[in-house]
Formats: structure tokens, C-alpha cells, sequence
């Protein structure tokens, strides 16, 4: 199999599952495109771990990590199956990288995981397993670990670090649903850093970015992008899928690192090729 491409995709809020919105379809036209992988790897802020922990479980559980939200949202399930034997093979290539990475047989997929798979994968018919986020990551290290994980996307894996492409959550409760300029403003500045292929000025987003800590008053759901791009490493297209915003500040922008399929392409699709 030749390398699969690596994905970041914004979750959005639990309610994407339910309203898919216009992300929602093209996620799922990307998952109809996209060579089969083996399993799906998902980094989410959602499980935070302070070594990190590879999930392990046979049948993972849906976990609803959320309240005060529809009483449908709680009802739906995702019945992905694990996969035991590349959940070991991150395991190992956590360790080998110099990550103290473990099991959990335990683990089920958090919503920053099943929800956008819902859309990627509808059916349920790929085996899905998460990573943990270590707690102390930064934009570097977070960019070193995926760079551990990204060995696995030779191996029939897909990696999808799963996130926010702007999260502020005080606006998103409090807003009235207008999008302010300084959401769009940052959006459009990580887009040139990623789809020139700028991997340095990326990591410096937080600190360089218009806004960025209007953005991102905290760093948990921006980190799972540099992971995505330490995984894809210095590869030689990107493919943006322009979600909108939902909720007037929630950016629902993704990133296809690596060949990106035609199928998924559209009026929304943009594939910019980098030296």
C-alpha cells in the first residue's frame, strides 16, 4: 500500500453530528475517495493523558463527553470496530521515537473523534483507535509526535489529528452567531502557512498569527493540526476543505495533507502543490 495521506479536521461542536452542515458532505466525499486504510489513528484534545496512551479496545465505546445538549445527540452510537494490532504498532512507534506510550484496553472514541468520523466514515465500517494528547506538548513537540505517528501511514493507517481551526468557547456561547472579521483573518493566515508548506511558521501560529489568542485563548485544539503536519511530514500537496464557520467563531476548516483525491474535490476544495 503506498502512503496514505494525513488528515486534520475540525470537530466543530458535538452538535456537528447532527447537523452536518456543509462540512459534514465533504468529509464524507473525501472518506468515499480516499484509498482504504487498515484503521483510522485520531488525536483529540478530548483525551488528554499525562503519558500518552494508545486505545486498545475491541468494540471502543461511543462516549458522550458533553451536557446540556439535545437528547438525541445522546442516543446516537458509532460502532467502529479497534484494532488491536496497530494500536500496538503506534505503541511501539511512540516508544521508538522516545514517547512513554502505552495501552489502554479500555478506551472507547470521544466525540472529537466519532463525531467527524460519522461524516468520514458513515457506516462504521472502519476499525478506529485513539492516541492520547500528553499533557505537556507544545507547538514543537506536538509537531515531533506526530511526526512518531506519521511512520504508520506507511503501514495502512490514517491519521487525523482532530481540533478546532479556532475555539473560542466564550464567544461560541455568548455570540449571536455573526462571524467576526478576526476569525476569518486568522483562518486565512494558517491556511498560507500550511498550503505553502511553511511547516516552521506554523508552529510559531500562536505566537506570529493575527488574533491567535482571540482564536485560541487556550492551545489544546489548535496542537492537533501541527500533529497532523508532523505526521504528513514535508509532503507535496494540501488539500484545503473550506467547512465555514458554525456558531458565528468555530471554524470548520480541514486539511488534506498528502495526494488528495479528485473525488473529493469542489467548489469548496482547493489542492495547492508546494516545493
Amino acid at each position: 500500500m503506498s502512503r496514505l495521506p494525513t488528515l486534520f479536521i475540525s470537530h466543530g461542536a458535538p452538535t456537528y453530528a447532527l447537523a452536518p452542515g456543509v462540512a459534514g458532505p465533504q468529509l464524507t466525499a473525501l472518506g468515499a475517495s480516499l484509498p482504504r486504510p487498515e484503521a483510522v489513528l485520531v488525536v483529540s484534545p478530548h483525551w488528554t493523558t499525562r503519558e500518552s496512551r494508545v486505545g486498545a479496545a475491541l468494540h471502543p465505546e461511543t462516549i458522550h463527553d458533553f451536557g446540556g445538549f439535545p437528547s438525541a445527540l445522546y442516543e446516537l452510537q458509532y460502532p467502529a470496530s479497534g484494532h488491536l494490532a496497530l494500536a500496538a504498532r503506534a505503541t511501539q512507534a511512540l516508544s521508538a521515537a522516545g514517547w512513554n506510550a502505552t495501552l489502554e484496553e479500555e478506551r472507547g472514541l470521544d466525540h472529537g473523534a466519532w463525531v467527524p468520523l460519522r461524516h468520514l466514515y458513515p457506516d462504521a465500517d472502519m476499525p478506529a483507535f485513539q492516541v492520547s494528547m500528553p499533557a505537556r506538548l507544545d507547538a514543537n513537540s506536538a509537531y515531533a509526535f506526530g511526526q512518531a505517528l506519521g511512520t504508520l501511514a506507511d503501514e495502512g493507517v490514517l491519521v487525523i489529528g482532530s481540533g478546532s481551526l479556532t475555539h473560542n468557547l466564550y464567544e461560541f456561547r455568548s455570540g449571536d452567531g455573526a462571524e467576526p472579521a478576526y476569525a476569518r483573518e486568522f483562518v486565512e493566515w494558517v491556511r498560507n502557512a500550511v498550503t505553502t508548506g511553511d511547516h516552521e511558521r506554523l508552529k510559531q501560529t500562536l505566537d506570529l498569527a493575527p488574533q491567535a489568542r482571540r482564536a485560541h485563548p487556550s492551545d489544546e485544539h489548535f496542537l492537533p493540526l501541527l500533529v497532523a503536519a508532523g505526521a504528513a511530514g514535508e509532503r507535496s500537496s494540501v488539500a484545503v476543505l473550506d467547512g465555514g464557520f458554525t456558531h458565528g467563531v468555530l471554524s470548520m476548516e480541514s486539511y488534506v495533507f498528502g495526494s488528495a483525491p479528485d473525488a473529493a474535490q469542489g467548489r469548496s476544495h482547493q489542492e495547492i502543490t508546494h516545493a
